[in-house]
């Protein structure tokens, strides 16, 4: 037996306003799809969470979607299928657009169902498509839901349930939105290793998603990462998909795949320390770009190329000449996109060693929210878990998460800030 195992496709994610963004991912799914699914002539496909972008799914976007299921639906691919963070229903509504794709018979969408709070399961329902768990062959292949949150409280129902729906002689699946501890790129609570470790007496492969890199534990759970890259901090992780064959006794090998089309970034960084002249800037800047950023390539998308300017800046950063870096950039590489991100702080400012200097977004944001904090003497000695509040909840509330949900990530962040 042999599937493929993909997560995190975010159709309709855009980046920097650029119409070709919505393309890109679907240029990337369809690629693996015909290389690695078609071509290697699976048995199945597992997508483990977020194929969209967002709940509210432009037209555009859902003719994507629809064109590359109906694809694998003429190749006679089932395509298995769960929510993640990004794609989840609203609580207070029967209706998504993934049930909606199952309905049309283009996805087997598989959902527990909730009795007096407890996590049960029930088969896959081919009449009224609808089901927690389904038999492919040798596979019997589980759902679950975005738990957010709640992940560590999840998993021991999920693994009773599961346990009770065991088949004799089956290869059984877990599909699994969450980041698991030591492995996430988000500030939300992890799923433990420690109750991850506790499905492996129901089930033999766990299909992850949500964290955008690769990562695979024990060779019993596995993380491709995500398609492409919706945000530029991640340009440097491994991503793509993992083809798993299944032996006749169980045993897995999983090999993980990249060689598909999608996007290439690059992010550059130049501190402008000791620059007393704007002219000198842009010049290094563009030696900086001649000697270390990409070039487009022909037959293959041409790069994003993100240019950020750190470090003290000894004269009104208004003289910079960001439009002529962005243009003569352009020029050089032949880039689809150039950014460039002024992050230099007036001479007059004594913290700027603060700031990272390196690791993007994520560590500049953490790096003003901490120093914000630290400037409390209340709150000085809890600087990095109260970040840690901060812009965790800020990425639930862009992620779509319910207010309950946030409020709960919070009550236990203060909690634990105690």
């Amino acid at each position: 037996m042999r599937f493929l195992h993909i997560a995190d496709v975010h159709l309709g994610c855009t980046r920097y306003q650029l119409p070709e963004s919505q393309k890109d991912f679907f240029d990337a799914w369809i690629d693996v799809l015909d290389r690695y699914a078609v071509d290697e002539k699976v048995d199945f496909v597992i997508m483990c969470g977020d194929f969209f972008h967002k709940r509210t799914v432009p037209p555009e976007t859902m003719d994507y979607a629809v064109e590359g299921l109906t694809r694998m639906r003429d190749a006679g691919i089932p395509v298995i299928t769960i929510e993640g963070n990004h794609d989840q229903r609203h609580s207070d509504s029967e209706f998504s657009w993934l049930r909606s794709l199952a309905k049309w018979g283009l996805v087997i969408l598989l959902e527990p169902t909730r009795i007096d709070g407890k996590l049960t399961y029930e088969p896959w329902d081919e009449r009224r498509r609808r089901g927690g768990f389904v038999d492919i062959g040798k596979a019997r292949i589980f759902g679950s839901d975005w738990f957010g949150a709640s992940t560590n409280w999840a998993v021991p129902m999920l693994t009773g349930s599961i346990q009770a729906n065991r088949r004799d002689g089956a290869f059984h699946i877990l599909m699994l939105h969450t980041d698991v501890e030591g492995h996430q790129m988000h500030p939300i609570p992890a799923l433990t290793v420690e109750a991850l470790k506790e499905l492996r007496t129901a089930v033999d492969y766990v299909g992850l998603g949500h964290t955008h890199k690769r990562y695979e534990i024990d060779n019993w759970a596995f993380n491709p990462g995500s398609i492409e890259i919706t945000n530029i901090s991640e340009y440097r992780e491994t991503r793509g998909a993992f083809i798993v064959d299944v032996g006749k006794d169980n045993t897995v090998s999983a090999r993980h795949v990249d060689d598909y089309l999608y996007r290439p970034f690059q992010q550059l960084a130049f501190n402008v320390a000791g620059y007393a002249d704007t002219k000198k800037i842009t010049e290094s800047v563009l030696d900086l770009v001649r000697s270390d950023a990409r070039r487009a390539e022909a037959d293959k998308p041409k790069p994003i190329i993100e240019i950020t300017l750190r470090g003290q800046l000894g004269f009104p950063n208004s003289l910079l000449e960001i439009q002529a870096i962005r243009d003569s950039a352009r020029e050089i590489t032949d880039a689809l996109h150039v950014r460039v991100k002024n992050h230099t702080l007036p001479v007059d400012m004594d913290d700027a060693s603060e700031i990272p200097d390196d690791g993007g977004r994520e560590r500049l944001e953490r790096g003003v929210v901490n120093g914000l904090v630290a400037r409390d003497e209340r709150y000085r000695a809890r600087a990095e878990e109260i970040a840690d509040a901060v812009i965790g909840a800020k990425r639930m509330a862009l992620g779509d998460e319910p207010p309950a949900k946030i409020a709960d990530f919070i009550s236990q962040k203060a909690c634990s800030t105690k």
